[in-house]
């Protein structure tokens, strides 16, 4: 699969946001999740196969990859830096988002005008007033970063709070964006308190016409379960795909149903 060189755009506080073009046809965002960066689309294949049908820009969230950051986190500017991609690119754009990623696109959508169709998959929205993860827990993962004990913590992170199994934790860990996983690993507990102080408020969303996918897998956690029903209510042009027997990373143990399934979304079918 050809690739262009490393592209970036500005985002809202001036901060460097990093995409890579791979494939022709109408262009998709891809917008990853927790610990990971562009690569993390390669695992099992699924960018390759996406590019067969769209021109993809596959973005490094701010901290992570070829991206910059900003000298303040706070999650609002993730979801400007979504945004930028999105308006740096000439005509209608669809947005695909998984995990944080998929908060990140669902709240850019409201920031663009250029947006055809979107696709989330199990965003991580507190319902409420519930924390994500266990705050004992994530104080242990930021205790092992900062012991230097990057691949520990995201380990730990993917484990005991995103939920995967010890096979699914192999397959990121034989790909080759594992490296950049455990780079990134200091992220971890800054998007995830963030996350939780975010506010779901339906009713932003209730003028919103863009088509809507969400996706969700039948094993998932039910905490990501109850966060997709809310957004399916809350959006007026919408349907969910039940993924069957999958959790949250359908797009490493099921790549060629998740790659069907949001192919045939955005061709209309």
């Amino acid at each position: 699969m050809e690739s262009t060189p490393v592209e970036t755009t500005l985002s809202i506080d001036g901060t460097l946001i990093a995409f890579e073009r791979t494939g022709s046809g109408p262009p998709l965002v891809l917008v990853h999740g927790a610990a990971g960066d562009h690569r993390r689309w390669d695992v099992s294949g699924v960018r390759e196969a996406l590019a067969r049908h769209h021109r993809l820009y596959a973005m490094d969230r701010r901290g992570r990859g070829e991206s910059g950051d900003g000298a303040e986190y706070r999650l609002e500017l993730e979801f400007e830096d979504v945004a930028a991609v999105v308006r740096s690119i000439d005509g209608p754009v669809d947005l695909l988002g998984h995990s944080i990623g998929a908060l990140c696109a669902l709240e850019a959508s409201l920031r663009v005008e250029n947006l055809r169709r979107l696709v989330l998959y199990e965003p991580p929205i507190p319902l409420d007033g519930r924390p994500l993860a266990d705050p004992e827990l994530l104080g242990r993962v930021e205790d092992l970063v900062l012991a230097g004990e990057r691949e520990k913590a995201l380990v730990m992170f993917l484990r005991d709070i995103a939920g995967l199994g010890l096979d699914e934790i192999r397959i990121l860990q034989a790909a080759p964006s594992w490296p950049g996983r455990v780079a990134a690993a200091h992220t971890l507990p800054r998007e995830e308190r963030a996350t939780d102080g975010y506010r779901f408020e339906p009713g932003r969303f209730a003028a919103m016409t863009t088509p809507t996918l969400l996706l969700q897998g039948s094993e998932s956690d039910p905490l990501y379960q109850a966060a997709t029903r809310a957004v399916a209510a809350a959006l007026p042009v919408c349907r969910t795909v039940v993924l069957e027997g999958q959790k949250h990373v359908a797009m490493n143990t099921a790549p060629e149903r998740f790659v069907r399934e949001v192919v045939e979304f955005l061709a209309g079918a």
